[in-house]
């Protein structure tokens, strides 16, 4: 009977696995404050996303962890990078079986940490940074990204990136913009996992403050005006409110992401045995998805998946 009339579905096509690979590595590397999570190595990689695959899972978003950093985070964009390698391999391992998705920015990539490239005072240089946007974005489709996806919270990213996409011949690349990334302390083990701690300072002057949720639809809707083709919330559950606001506001396909903090968390929990981590998992998932989210972004994916197919 509660089956037969959910007002909201929590299914396999919902899910979006984020995965790390790391460069120079021959094994997977586990990520010790995300349990479960590792820095696959190209090898591991391929067969993770095999895996994913066969439980149904429809796409994946990649995070490169390069072997060298530079200030302009020149491995980007090399044909050659780690991430750009991932993407070629994948696409042939599965063509168009399922969608691949590029975390378009920069943090992973310079020596400071930063999402962007720097001015002489340490300040993100938001007018230079679009450019790398560009050639980064056109790397990824190239090598077979169908999605990119920038998370810089520049400003005239998406427009940048779109125009750069469409000289390239890759006018059919879909940009996920992460619309409304607020500057949220649950990102720890994120950075942990894509080893992109800032080396000084923070991301609160070109992320959003949590406080302001009316700032979230103006930066959507300047968004989908400069061609985003589908928009995201992150985090996930402290910010249900914004994803609700959106899904009212917008027709667009609407992701979130359930980030690392919050499921670092439901581990941590559950170890100790203070939680049932199967059933809050399922709990979270749910809420984000009955807040309004198309899709949800988060490393409970194979998890979840598992337990849907069993």
């Amino acid at each position: 009977m509660r089956r037969l009339v959910a007002e909201t579905r929590l299914s396999v096509d919902d899910l979006v696995a984020p995965l790390f690979v790391k460069e120079g590595i021959d094994a997977p590397e586990p990520v010790a404050s995300m349990p479960g999570v590792v820095q696959h190595s190209q090898a591991s990689l391929r067969a993770e996303v095999r895996e994913l695959a066969a439980l149904g899972i429809p796409a994946v978003i990649l995070f490169g962890v390069p072997a060298r950093k530079d200030a302009r985070g020149s491995a980007a964009d090399d044909p050659d990078g780690v991430v750009q390698v991932a993407l070629r391999t994948l696409r042939d391992d599965h063509g168009d079986d399922i969608v691949l998705m590029a975390d378009t920015c920069l943090d992973e990539y310079t020596d400071h940490g930063h999402c962007g490239l720097l001015d002489d005072h340490g300040e993100a240089d938001n007018d230079a940074t679009l450019e790398r946007y560009g050639a980064v974005a056109v790397a990824q489709a190239t090598a077979g990204a169908q999605v990119v996806a920038p998370s810089g919270m520049m400003d005239g990213q998406v427009a940048a990136i779109r125009e750069a996409l469409d000289d390239a011949g890759h006018a059919g690349a879909s940009i996920l913009a992460y619309s409304a990334k607020y500057a949220s302390a649950l990102y720890g083990p994120f950075r942990d996992a894509a080893e992109c701690a800032p080396s000084f300072g923070d991301r609160r002057s070109y992320q959003m403050d949590p406080p302001n949720a009316r700032e979230a639809l103006e930066e959507v809707g300047l968004d989908l005006a400069e061609g985003a083709d589908m928009v995201m919330v992150k985090p996930a559950l402290a910010y249900l409110d914004i994803i609700a606001s959106v899904r009212a506001a917008v027709d667009v396909p609407l992701g979130a992401y359930h980030v690392s903090g919050e499921y670092a968390m439901v581990h941590a929990a559950a170890q100790q045995g203070w939680i049932d981590g199967d059933a809050v998992m399922r709990e979270h998932l749910v809420s984000i998805r009955r807040a309004g989210a198309d899709f949800v972004l988060t490393y409970f994916a194979r998890a979840l998946a598992e337990q849907l197919s069993g």
